[in-house]
């Protein structure tokens, strides 16, 4: 296992073959806080966030609900977007069962704001906006520019040749 890097035990364990693998490490009061159901990439980000190697951010929706994910700290927006889909995704899995979200359409519709900033650049890094560990940041309503709406054909103007009136 010394070949195995952060991140890649998911491919090397199944959940039975990782179980009495746990079992055997020394307890650690630090760990009281992980549930028992935690995931082996659950578990890989909470170590992360210990080690300092990733961040925390608490995500307000606009119905006033918190929840939490995780990033690494040279994290772009486009990284945070797709913590926020697998928290949300798994979430409504477990509790209403099987439910389709269309994220292009939330993307679409709000954003992400932090402070009076909205991170609307996919590519821009999350530590460039100021954000660190622990931070808030909310659901907010966008509107974008009309220029992102062009369609990507130029469209023909079409006109009616029809029988004409005298």
């Amino acid at each position: 296992m010394s070949g195995v890097r952060r991140g890649d035990l998911g491919t090397y364990f199944r959940r039975s073959q990782f179980e009495p693998l746990v079992s055997t490490l020394p307890y650690e009061h630090s760990l009281d806080h992980v549930p028992k159901n935690e995931t082996v990439v659950g578990t890989d980000t909470l170590i992360g966030v210990k080690l300092g190697s990733a961040i925390r951010l608490s995500i307000l929706k606009l119905d006033g609900i918190h929840f939490e994910v995780t990033v690494p700290n040279n994290g772009k927006v486009r990284d945070l977007k797709q913590s926020i889909m697998m928290y949300v995704d798994s979430d409504e899995q477990s509790q209403l069962g099987h439910r389709h979200i269309s994220w292009k359409h939330v993307w679409n519709n709000f954003c992400l704001s932090f402070g009076k900033e909205k991170l609307v650049d996919d590519d821009a890094r999350l530590h460039d906006f100021g954000i660190r560990n622990n931070d808030e940041l909310r659901f907010e309503h966008h509107v974008a520019a009309r220029e992102e709406f062009r369609h990507p054909r130029v469209m023909k103007p079409r006109f009616f040749y029809g029988p004409h009136k005298n």
